[in-house]
């Protein structure tokens, strides 16, 4: 296999700059598998899919608005801080995270957000990261929450706004950690999760903190020995049961998915990850997906190939683009059965 066999053209007016106006109004190409054929249908329809025995799997994650805005000191001069994750879990004052502009900023130079938080710069790491202090006697999270802006993704050219705070979250979302959505569960409302379970089908949360190398494209024709960044994952033992004892696995996103089957794999229920999933994988749990249209020539869409087929999966996405579908973290989604 080679990458530029994954990749499609996409005009970048279906590129979408903003949500749906209704949170499950996107439209959704269903894939069918055994028939190996698509059709155009709507997320409100998602319930209906569903039947006694399934277990719908949903990535709780919570994100963080991670992207700060300051000025180093003493000069003044402007600089942005995208904070990917603490050094532990116990140590919220210490963050890999990565800043611009990154070549004019050396350890040990302050970057002042207000005059109640700033942040010091401790090491260089690599692929342009850092290490960071983050200073003041304010609550850590408290002050990120109180002067961090969305990190929305590159492709939506607008800067964020009050209501991104809601809408690039997840309804369901509980523990903080993530530094972009999983995209597919934006889509769900609390009536939506009621019908779900009026179908008989059951839900369960997992947890898999998305961090930035999930999106970034591979390079390279042979990406087959490429290794992804290693992603935070955890489940509770009553969700296990219910995957196990599942008819069906339905995994909404692929974080949910790679969630699921990293844990099949190692039979740990935390931990981190860094599960590679392309076409050839067979797969431990999952059954069928929900999942948004994915970048070109990405892990992602090596993933929807591995469970839809390669050939199928990239007919539907050439359809999605002649119909008009929109794309990426905002856009519409697709469901694999």
């Amino acid at each position: 296999m080679r990458l530029s066999d994954f990749d499609y053209e996409l005009p970048e007016h279906l590129i979408a700059q903003e949500p749906p106006a209704d949170r499950d109004g996107a439209r959704m190409l269903v894939v069918y598998r055994d028939e190996s054929r698509f059709e155009d249908r709507h997320f409100r329809e998602f319930p209906d899919f569903l039947r006694a025995g399934d277990c719908v799997v949903l990535n709780d994650s919570r994100v963080l608005p991670s992207r700060l805005f300051g000025a180093r000191l003493p000069n003044g001069g402007a600089v942005e801080i995208l904070l990917l994750e603490p050094s532990s879990p116990e140590n919220a004052r210490e963050w890999r995270a990565l800043v611009r502009p990154g070549r004019k900023l050396r350890v040990g130079d302050v970057i002042s957000f207000d005059d109640r938080f700033r942040a010091e710069i401790l090491t260089h790491g690599e692929r342009g990261e850092r290490k960071l202090r983050l200073l003041g006697e304010e609550d850590v999270y408290a002050a990120i929450d109180r002067l961090g802006h969305m990190p929305l993704p590159p492709y939506i050219k607008r800067g964020d706004r009050l209501a991104d705070r809601d809408r690039y979250q997840t309804v369901y979302a509980r523990e903080r950690g993530s530094v972009a959505a999983p995209t597919a569960g934006l889509h769900f409302t609390d009536g939506i999760l009621e019908r779900i379970t009026r179908t008989g089908a059951r839900i369960a949360h997992v947890t898999l903190h998305v961090g930035l190398g999930t999106f970034q494209p591979l390079e390279g024709e042979d990406f087959e020995n490429r290794q992804l960044h290693r992603e935070r994952y955890s489940i509770t033992a009553q969700a296990r049961r219910e995957i196990e004892c599942a008819r069906r696995v339905v995994a909404v996103g692929t974080t949910s998915v790679r969630t699921i089957e990293s844990a099949a794999r190692s039979g740990e229920l935390s931990g981190s990850t860094n599960l590679f999933i392309y076409p050839g994988y067979e797969f431990q749990r999952t059954g069928a997906m929900l999942t948004n249209f994915h970048l070109p020539r990405t892990s992602l869409l090596l993933l929807v190939c591995a469970l839809a087929g390669t050939e199928l999966a990239l007919a539907a996405y050439r359809h999605a683009v002649a119909e008009r579908y929109r794309f990426f973290s905002y856009g519409d989604c697709m469901l694999i059965v």
